[in-house]
């Protein structure tokens, strides 16, 4: 298993968002079924951690995947881009085999 990484940009833009926030543990990064391929992922901050959680740390931010959804995840580095006018994170995901036109969901 390799497990869920952030790269730096990644990891500073989730710490100013904890900071904002004024709490967490860090991000959530799970999948869900949906989409026009089967697959999305979900990003949501950590208030209290789950005693299932795999928990990977990376640049000095906790990443909480769920054993479910680490089986598409596995691999999977999370980057945050700028492109145009638009920001946001990145998913480079080495299990997707298939992504939808929307950029929204994928398969595996």
């Amino acid at each position: 298993m390799r497990g869920v990484s952030l790269t730096e940009r990644a990891a500073q833009h989730v710490q100013k968002s904890l900071a904002r926030r004024g709490k967490g543990e860090g991000l959530r990064l799970g999948v869900r079924t949906s989409g026009c391929s089967g697959m999305a992922y979900v990003l949501e901050f950590v208030d209290e951690v789950r005693p299932e959680d795999q928990i990977f740390e990376h640049n000095g931010v906790k990443v909480f995947v769920d054993p479910k959804s680490l089986i598409y995840l596995d691999g999977t580095e999370l980057d945050f881009v700028r492109e145009g006018l638009n920001e946001g994170f990145k998913f480079n995901n080495p299990n997707v085999k298939d992504e939808c036109g929307c950029g929204e969901s994928f398969n595996v």
